[in-house]
């Protein structure tokens, strides 16, 4: 996989009260591409972060529906990415890549 494709495979690292907590043992929260698989988003992480991942866990969360201005709206899917890192590497998600 060609290093500008794992830039397109990491769309943005979730920050929430939840993810925030899983990152005391080690883990860290990414919205990856939908068509993205578990060995794209390891290969990707390893290549841009250099830390090394023991494990990859994806879910989809799908889209609510809102109101906005009184019309009926949909909030797009998101594929979320729950990457395991090895004892003794981390990724400070608040830096920028």
């Amino acid at each position: 996989m060609s290093s500008l494709r794992h830039f397109d495979v990491i769309l943005r690292p979730l920050v929430t009260e939840k993810s925030t907590r899983i990152g005391e043992s080690n883990q860290v929260v990414f919205a990856v591409r939908r068509d993205a698989t578990k060995p794209e988003i390891r290969e990707a992480v390893e290549k841009i972060f250099g830390v090394k991942v023991v494990s990859v866990n994806t879910l989809i969360l799908k889209g609510k529906t809102k109101r906005f201005r009184g019309r009926l709206g949909r909030r797009s899917d998101v594929k979320k990415a729950i990457v395991r890192l090895a004892e003794g590497h981390s990724i400070d998600v608040t830096t920028g890549i």
